[in-house]
């Protein structure tokens, strides 16, 4: 196991003491819960406390029980009394938990790699609404795009392109000494809605592809994988070789941190539970995967006539979210809770 993931792992999860009592129980929490399998960590807490993020200040870690921060299906949650305190913890083991065997919660991310997820035990989030985000987009600036070698035709002369097709494509392949590159579609650019500042351009995952021949700017590519048609003005990029977190463990943010919601993944306006959302703040925000970050709905204006004039409402709280990915200027984040209707635009601060 990484030391990222121990980090992480006894960050969050560790039996927290303080603070605890600040912390209240749902009334109508369950004596018991048998885990089964689709639940999310976040999805039990829930089922305790109104602060699901606040999972590890009501966890207990039985230290008899093996694996105590992992939760597998079978496995029966509930309510105990410790040191005068009620808490949540396992109460037994079901067969999963004894029989499984542990993968480590990164994977490094190379041309041919996927995703994978510790085997049985129950993620914090729903990996499926994020898994195409963890591997597939990037932010990059302009100028990388700008001067990444371009698909400039398919062999036969094809304009659209699929796996196991050749195509010819131009650039400065001197500049990259491996072979394999993913295929990328210029995506949408985003800036700071307060300062106008060029925060990055998103890159969008079109496929793998295999560089079989160069004849200076001129390479022949052969498409190993494309998950839409390939098309004349693609780029390619080199694959990249790091690690990506599978398993996340809510928690606070390091400092304050406040902004908005710059798109919702799909291009649509509106924003609701488990959509991916890209937020104007980033790694030089201090933000980690793994924060969470309460929404913030803009208050209505509304007349006042004895006044005669219009005044602002104050700001609800509207949801929250969890940060899974983070670039220098910006995140992508995955709405877990959305109490009123969101929309781009909508700001988020740190818990308070």
């Amino acid at each position: 196991m990484s030391k990222t993931i121990k980090r992480l792992l006894f960050a969050a999860l560790i039996c927290i003491t303080a603070n605890v009592s600040a912390l209240q129980l749902l009334p109508d929490a369950p004596r018991e819960y048998v885990v089964v399998k689709g639940d999310t960590l976040w999805d039990i807490s829930a089922r305790y406390t109104n602060d699901p993020w606040m999972w590890p200040e009501i966890w207990y870690q039985n230290s008899q029980i093996s694996n105590p921060h992992l939760i597998f299906p079978g496995d029966v949650i509930g309510l105990m009394t410790i040191n005068g305190e009620t808490r949540v913890g396992i109460v037994s083991r079901g067969d999963a938990s004894r029989t499984v065997k542990l993968s480590p919660g990164t994977v490094k991310l190379q041309p041919t790699a996927r995703i994978e997820s510790i085997e049985s035990a129950i993620p914090a989030i729903p990996v499926g609404a994020i898994r195409g985000f963890l591997r597939e987009h990037r932010v990059v600036d302009g100028d990388t795009l700008t001067n990444a070698p371009r698909i400039l035709s398919g062999v036969d002369d094809h304009l659209l392109m699929g796996a196991g097709s050749r195509v010819y494509a131009r650039g400065d392949f001197k500049l990259h000494s491996a072979d394999a590159f993913g295929i990328f579609r210029q995506g949408q650019l985003y800036t700071d809605p307060e300062t106008e500042e060029i925060l990055g351009l998103e890159a969008i995952d079109i496929g793998l592809a295999r560089v079989i021949a160069r004849n200076g700017e001129i390479g022949t590519v052969e498409l190993d994988r494309t998950n839409q048609q390939v098309a004349v003005g693609d780029v390619l990029l080199p694959t990249e070789d790091r690690e990506l977190i599978t398993q996340y463990f809510p928690k606070s943010p390091n400092g304050k941190v406040a902004g908005q919601i710059l798109a919702v993944s799909d291009g649509v306006s509106q924003v609701g539970q488990y959509d991916v959302v890209v937020l104007n703040r980033g790694e030089r925000d201090y933000l980690e995967p793994g924060d969470v970050l309460i929404l913030k709905k803009a208050g209505a204006v509304v007349f006042d006539r004895a006044a005669d004039e219009k005044v602002v409402l104050p700001e609800e709280r509207a949801g929250s979210m969890m940060v899974f990915r983070t670039f220098e200027k910006l995140s992508y984040a995955l709405i877990m809770r959305a109490t009123r209707p969101l929309k781009v635009g909508d700001k988020f601060t740190s818990p308070e």
